[in-house]
């Protein structure tokens, strides 16, 4: 019976939606009754103390979810991602109640990436003719997977600061994965990205609720962020006859990876631009997310993070279509005036916030004078 994909795809998405939302109020009154909630501090975009921690409920639902996709798994990789899972897990768990250094989490990362790189089934990977580029040293291989998967991972984790933004581009992200797995006939990643998306799916009605929310936390975010860049891997390491038959050019293999995961990757090198501008660390945590520009300029969270929900799912969609028929220079070109394109905008957006800040100030001191 579970030999049938339609019938195993319907069962993993509505066992994982289920689940998760059993699990979440549990979790959400051990939070409380224990005084683990989130304080709001200056940085904050929520007003009240907020339970976290909804990741300890992806946990455990993408653990035994792998455990029931064990016959799909034909390359024999479960084991390895349950391995890192944990690792990311627990230092998320750690953040979550007394605060990790950047350090700390970078090596916790490194070592989960670990499981997956030296993993047998990604020995494949290759960048397929971008710029040129096609079979490359062993060891710059694992370089490049591990800044890959550092970027997703971070990225991914730095987006998570207002309610439903970091689940909705999660579910798009899981839903595009999807169905490229599912057209090349890689069925155990296919069933991965629905049991992902229920997750994700059960725990967003949690983040957007006034009285019921819940934050998935550093513990769900990492976890998240670690199975999107364990997908991009493995796309990038995929056979290119079963993309050939939809007219794919393998040598936009990386740059598809960069359309899918557009929003993220975007706000963190301009996040980090920034910093280096004003000569600060490109760690240093700061209200400068493109997120937080859409909040000061008069968005609600629903809002804010609707419309980069919105412009994720168009940008990635149209970039993906424009991979099939543009060369990995021409795509780049594309990729880059877009880039420069959403600088403007937010940038715009930004210096109208400050003048308006700048005014209400103003406003604010001469009634104190007079």
């Amino acid at each position: 019976m579970f030999e049938n994909i339609y019938l195993t795809s319907i069962l993993i998405l509505a066992g994982s939606y289920i689940s998760v939302r059993i699990l979440i109020p549990k979790i959400s009154w051990v939070v409380q009754s224990r005084n683990l909630a989130d304080a709001p501090d200056k940085r904050s975009s929520h007003k009240v103390t907020t339970p976290t921690m909804a990741g300890f409920a992806f946990f455990l639902v993408l653990i035994f979810g792998l455990a029931f996709l064990d016959k799909w798994d034909t390359d024999a990789v479960a084991t390895n991602l349950i391995a890192a899972v944990a690792l990311m897990f627990a230092i998320g768990l750690k953040d979550d109640l007394v605060l990790s250094t950047p350090k700390a989490k970078i090596l916790a990362e490194l070592i989960a990436i670990s499981f997956i790189v030296f993993c047998s089934c990604f020995e494949s990977f290759s960048l397929d003719g971008f710029f040129g580029i096609n079979v490359m040293p062993s060891v710059l291989n694992y370089v490049v997977i591990t800044v890959i998967m550092l970027t997703i991972i971070n990225s991914y984790n730095l987006i998570d600061g207002i309610d439903g933004l970091a689940s909705t581009v999660g579910i798009m992200i899981f839903a595009l994965f999807g169905i490229i797995f599912f057209l090349a006939g890689e069925y155990f990643y296919f069933l991965l990205c629905l049991c992902l998306k229920g997750i994700l799916l059960a725990y967003l009605p949690f983040n957007l609720s006034s009285s019921k929310k819940i934050f998935m936390g550093d513990t769900g975010s990492l976890i998240i962020g670690f199975c999107i860049g364990f997908l991009s891997i493995k796309f990038l390491s995929m056979d290119n006859l079963s993309l050939a038959e939809y007219s794919f050019q393998s040598q936009n293999k990386l740059v598809v990876i960069g359309a899918i995961f557009f929003v993220p990757l975007f706000d963190t090198l301009r996040v980090m631009g920034v910093r280096i501008l004003n000569k600060k660390s490109p760690f240093f945590p700061d209200n400068s997310h493109i997120h937080h520009i859409l909040i000061n300029s008069g968005l609600t969270h629903f809002k804010a993070s609707f419309f980069l929900c919105f412009l994720h799912l168009i940008i990635s969609v149209t970039l993906i279509y424009l991979s099939f028929s543009l060369n990995s220079f021409q795509m780049i070109i594309v990729f880059s005036l877009l880039f420069l394109a959403l600088l403007g905008l937010f940038h715009k957006l930004n210096s109208n916030v400050e003048r308006k800040n700048n005014f209400m100030y103003l406003i604010r001191t001469i009634q104190f004078l007079f």
